[in-house]
């Protein structure tokens, strides 16, 4: 059984992982009356796809299970960025010292032995949500530390003298651009050994900028305003590396306003420019997997103002599309398998979308879902999915299964009106809902492989357009008998 996002009130939410019905019904039920949103599946493989949709506080796991072991799904939640951190109590008939130590070998953080007391279930799960919590608290009291020791340093980079930024590079020029005094934090953000070592090395300074012409900038910037603060550039040091700097200057200028010498501080900040570049990526990493998830318009909506999005939308048409046999595939192929073939047969659908100008909705096991006409309105959006549906039929036969044979969709159309809108806190998601969605469902269910199967109202508005085949009336659950037709081509 599965659930949504945990409700404010929830004390946690946990995965039970048991082949076992007796221990999921009783482990459920015990933590749900306890306060926490339960899950709980029956295989390991259920597990990782229930955790890949959204990933616990905690999980319960047995260990001898069909097909994948527990201590296979905790090795492999390890190794995943997304699911590393979740810990993970292994309950389990199994009572030998190796058990255990192999249990703790693969990631478990503690071990209950079955026939196990409730009592003690619920001490472990408390004891270890509760540290989970704390190391994420202590995460982000550490990250907010940081963030002010940074802003702090800042401002005081900003007024102190150069006596006073004692561990910061001092330095003394020549209006040629030779070296007077160094100290040696200087010397050794460039490399050398001591003062006398640079000072002897470095005959023109110009010759540490990585950009020709820099040095000059900085001198042009010297004239006109006698004082330059946080000029950043790229400088050499003595080993041929290349790090950022960012320095404070000032001319001093004799009794007739000659520039006698140029003194200043030089900072390392190779670090800070590459957490900037680093925070950058990421920024663009985060809106390109919004925009993953998410329409654009949408997306750009819930930046503005993070509130609930619902939209409702007269005139849509909604396809749903489902590979024929593809569960007796999966249960004879590796795990690893199915996914790399899901995964190319749907990025094929999702190229699709983009050429057609629909919106993919979602995928749900081996289901497709796609919408025209919305977010943003359009005339041919009932065109737009039937030319979709039409190449759909045609790109999935380039996907052999193992014995050769291609795989096949079974696709239903439906036209009419929907409310849109995002749901989750944690993991957005844009859905659609009401009879339009639920009817074109039903025709794909109700349908056969290799065909398009479209309700009356999808039928309306391609007569006359497409080649379509009266399949006559059917009994449709939820809505009575329909008389549907298939899509067969453009006349």
């Amino acid at each position: 059984m599965m659930s949504s996002d945990p409700p404010e009130t929830s004390r946690g939410n946990i995965l039970i992982v048991d082949d076992a019905p007796n221990n999921l019904v009783l482990l459920s039920r015990l933590l749900t009356q306890k306060g926490y949103t339960v899950r709980a599946v029956k295989s390991g493989k259920l597990a990782l796809e229930a955790i890949a949709i959204l990933p616990p506080e905690l999980i319960l796991m047995d260990i001898c299970m069909p097909e994948m072991d527990g201590y296979a799904v905790c090795k492999e939640l390890k190794e995943s960025d997304q699911a590393r951190d979740i810990p993970i109590i292994f309950i389990s008939a199994l009572d030998e010292v190796l058990d255990k130590i192999r249990a703790f070998a693969v990631g478990g953080v503690d071990y209950i032995t079955k026939p196990f007391q409730l009592a003690e279930v619920m001490a472990r799960v408390e004891t270890h949500l509760t540290l989970r919590r704390l190391r994420q608290e202590l995460q982000l009291q550490n990250a907010r530390l940081q963030h002010e020791i940074a802003e702090r340093q800042k401002a005081e980079d900003k007024y102190r003298s150069i006596f006073e930024n004692c561990l910061e590079g001092l330095f003394q020029i020549s209006p040629e651009g030779r070296y007077l005094s160094a100290n040696p934090t200087l010397a050794k953000i460039y490399g050398y050994a001591s003062p006398e070592d640079l000072i002897a090395s470095v005959t023109n300074i110009r010759s540490l900028y990585v950009r020709s012409g820099r040095r000059e900038e900085l001198n042009a910037y010297l004239r006109r305003y006698a004082k330059v603060e946080d000029f950043e550039s790229q400088v050499y040091c003595k080993d041929g590396s290349i790090i950022w700097i960012s320095e404070n200057v000032r001319a001093v200028r004799g009794v007739v306003g000659d520039v006698l010498y140029y003194e200043g501080t030089v900072q390392n900040i190779t670090e800070r420019r590459n957490t900037e570049t680093e925070l950058r990526l990421q920024r663009q990493e985060t809106e390109r997997l919004l925009l993953s998830i998410l329409p654009q318009t949408i997306a750009e909506r819930l930046k503005r103002r993070p509130e609930t999005i619902a939209d409702s939308f007269a005139d849509v048409t909604v396809m749903f599309a489902d590979l024929v046999d593809f569960t007796p595939y999966a249960s004879q192929v590796p795990p690893k398998e199915v996914v790399e073939m899901l995964n190319q047969i749907f990025s094929a659908f999702d190229q699709l979308a983009e050429q057609y100008g629909l919106e993919k909705i979602k995928t749900i096991g081996d289901e497709y879902m796609v919408a025209g006409g919305l977010p943003n309105p359009r005339s041919d959006h009932v065109e737009a999915v039937a030319e979709m549906a039409l190449t759909m039929l045609r790109t999935v036969g380039q996907f052999p299964t193992r014995q050769g044979k291609p795989f096949q969709l079974r696709i239903g159309i439906n036209t009419g009106s929907v409310v849109a809108g995002v749901i989750g806190t944690k993991k957005f998601s844009y859905d659609l809902w009401g009879d339009t969605v639920n009817l074109a469902s039903r025709m794909e269910t109700q349908g056969l492989a290799g065909c398009i199967q479209i309700a009356p109202a999808t039928y309306d508005r391609l007569k006359g357009k497409y080649r379509l085949q009266q399949r006559g009336t059917i009994a449709v659950r939820g809505f009575g008998e329909i008389t549907t037709h298939w899509l067969m081509g453009k006349l």
